[in-house]
């Protein structure tokens, strides 16, 4: 990592302890301590970082980015370890809300074979449409559609 990155990644957690209430300023202050004592980690980590002299390891991120309120994805975006895209959201990874999937869908997440595709639907589509004893009762079909809704 450039100096430069390491400038801009230490001045923005500098900026999150501040915002925080950890004294990191004043000698005395004890916000240095504060911070490694409540993230479980080593003074010096926090220190070597604030003094711009190293980048934190992956444990010592893990720690303080809860007691900073940020994720450890966006630390390690800012820290420029990793791209937003090597690291997506899991939102990202979801489909689109009004996208209902196929039985064919369901078939391969369950990794049937292609060459059975046709009688894994068949066999699914039986248990999912109401067969004619169903039909003719009407309730009954009711109750099992929205049961299945």
């Amino acid at each position: 990592m450039s100096t430069q990155g390491l400038d801009a990644f230490a001045g923005w957690v500098e900026g999150l302890m501040r915002q925080r209430g950890y004294d990191i300023d004043s000698p005395r202050g004890g916000g240095k301590s504060r911070i490694a004592d409540e993230a479980g980690v080593h003074r010096a980590a926090v220190t070597r970082l604030l003094q711009r002299q190293s980048m934190p390891d992956l444990e010592t991120m893990r720690r303080i980015a809860p007691l900073l309120g940020v994720s450890v994805r966006d630390m390690l975006i800012r820290s420029g370890r990793v791209t937003p895209e090597e690291l997506p959201m899991a939102a990202d990874l979801l489909p689109a809300a009004d996208w209902q999937p196929s039985l064919e869908d369901f078939a391969r997440w369950l990794g049937v074979p292609d060459e059975r595709m046709g009688v894994f639907v068949k066999v699914v589509n039986q248990f999912l449409e109401p067969d004619e004893e169903v039909r003719d009762t009407g309730g009954a079909a009711e109750s099992r559609r929205t049961a299945r809704d």
